[in-house]
């Protein structure tokens, strides 16, 4: 269980330290970077089973007993994390073959994505906070110069609002940490669960969980903190904003999550009710921004943001059916927006642009591509039999049985307008005619097999995954509701950390 732990940091810190060494060679880089990440996903789905049939596992890394020291722990919700993360990787690595230039690879693409992995792995894995900051801020370095890496002038336009707020939120939970290890002598999250229940100060600790809020609300682009990310989103290469689509803003949620289910319970339901409405605003203020988008990945990149909003519902209602909804959504809407930009890069790969209103035709030439687009785009709006449908049911189910009425029709709501713009995609990319002469299809480059390759199947095995996801519901909604019962009691947690050993 040590190994396993430690393995998903350890493994894309070696890819990006061997992909370094190996820097002269595209084919070598290449080679370490797809073996790292398929090595990475082994290791997290092998943890996964180990907590999911074990429990909770924790380890003190050197040997320091708990709180001292650096803590590494996994529940069934931060395995699931470290899962995606791995086949994140995988899925945008073998893209990346067919649309990365040689002048990326050449200035560290492979290291840099190795790197990014490493710190959102540490992320998921940390029983520490100020081991959170830290690996927020790897994680922060490599998506920043993943942003800018290729110097167009979006792109650094993008990448400097991008790191203007997320070094802002790095300062606020800096200060954070500072306030809230005077208040308890403490950062180790298992020993700040014991420390901060009947605490004598509740003024000063709902201060710092404001901080935390923001902090965390910057990374995760929660309302009104999210204008940064359709600002920056589009810019990169799309193999660059699928993964960053896929989890860096999750691991805003994720940290949102963990504390506010492990350290700032608050029992008189202020702070549900607060982020309650935050969930609503972010739901709504994202799917209008799509909605008025004819930028296929800008308006990708707002539905990112309004997707937000139904993980921080489950979050607000704060029951363990719904922590259960908000991990099954989460699966979902990673793979369901991920592919949703795959698509859109193979779209403009085909046609030399991401513009609507300049697209057209392709349903008659490419039928399989606009098959992969609807199952995603179905499953975003909450189709049956998706995973899209089920995962919102739950948080609906959720929310209806606590009677917070206002955010169920919020959800409803988003939900009907997300099919709106899903339809405008489709209507604008693959059904319409092409602009110019009637029946006319502009010509397209042709894919060697091995690009046809390198581009489609991380979306059929996504596409696959939704769709097995929706028909197998009942499976993966008992492993995810076993990992919002170990978030509603963290006994079991800070009882593991607390006695871990090397």
């Amino acid at each position: 269980m040590t190994n396993l732990l430690v393995l998903p940091i350890l493994i894309p810190a070696m890819g990006a330290a061997l992909s370094l060494l190996l820097w002269r060679s595209r084919a070598l880089q290449r080679a370490v970077a797809l073996g790292a990440v398929a090595a990475l996903l082994a290791a997290a789905g092998a943890l996964l089973q180990s907590v999911a049939e074990t429990g909770i596992a924790a380890v003190q890394v050197g040997d320091w007993p708990a709180p001292y020291g650096i803590t590494l722990v996994a529940d069934v919700f931060s395995a699931i994390m470290a899962v995606l993360a791995g086949f994140m990787g995988l899925a945008v690595v073998l893209y990346s073959f067919a649309t990365i230039d040689a002048g990326r690879e050449s200035y560290g693409y492979y290291p840099l994505l190795q790197v990014l992995l490493m710190g959102v792995c540490g992320a998921f894995l940390t029983g520490d906070l100020f081991n959170l900051y830290v690996w927020f801020e790897v994680l922060l370095m490599a998506s920043f110069v993943l942003l800018a890496l290729g110097g167009e002038r979006a792109q650094m336009e993008g990448a400097i609002k991008y790191v203007t707020l997320n070094l802002i939120s790095s300062a606020l939970f800096l200060a954070a940490l500072g306030i809230l290890y005077g208040i308890a002598g403490t950062l180790n999250m298992a020993d700040l669960a014991v420390k901060l229940r009947g605490n004598s100060e509740p003024g000063l600790v709902m201060a710092v969980t404001s901080l935390f809020f923001i902090a965390f609300g910057i990374k995760a682009a929660v309302f009104p903190l999210f204008f940064w990310l359709p600002a920056s989103y589009h810019t990169p290469p799309v193999a660059v904003t699928a993964l960053f689509s896929g989890l860096l803003t999750k691991v805003g949620v994720y940290s949102l999550i963990r504390t506010f289910t492990l350290l700032f319970v608050d029992e008189s339901g202020r702070t549900q009710t607060f982020l309650s409405a935050i969930a609503g605003l972010t739901m709504i203020t994202g799917v209008l921004g799509a909605v008025a988008q004819y930028d296929f990945r800008r308006l990708l990149s707002f539905h990112i943001v309004s997707q937000i909003g139904y993980l921080l519902m489950g979050l607000a209602v704060m029951t363990s059916a719904a922590l259960a909804g908000a991990i099954y959504f989460m699966v979902h809407v990673v793979l369901s927006k991920s592919a949703l930009f795959l698509v859109s890069g193979v779209v403009e790969r085909l046609r030399g642009t991401y513009d609507l209103k300049a697209l057209g035709g392709l349903y008659a030439a490419r039928p399989w591509l606009a098959i992969l687009f609807l199952i995603p785009a179905l499953s975003l709006a909450g189709m049956p039999p998706l995973s899209g449908f089920f995962a919102k049911l739950a948080l609906i189910q959720a929310g209806l049985t606590v009677e917070r009425y206002v955010i169920v029709t919020a959800a409803l709501t988003v939900g009907l307008l997300t099919l709106f713009s899903m339809i405008k995609i489709w209507t604008e990319v693959f059904w319409k005619l092409p602009q110019g002469d009637i029946g006319a299809s502009p010509a397209e480059p042709q894919l060697t097999k091995s690009e046809t390759v390198q581009l489609f199947l991380p979306i059929i095995a996504m596409a696959l995954l939704i769709v097995a996801l929706g028909l197998a519901a009942e499976p993966f909604m008992s492993l995810a509701q076993s990992g919002a019962e170990q978030l509603i009691d963290s006994r079991a947690y800070v009882q593991t950390v607390l006695e871990a050993r090397r």
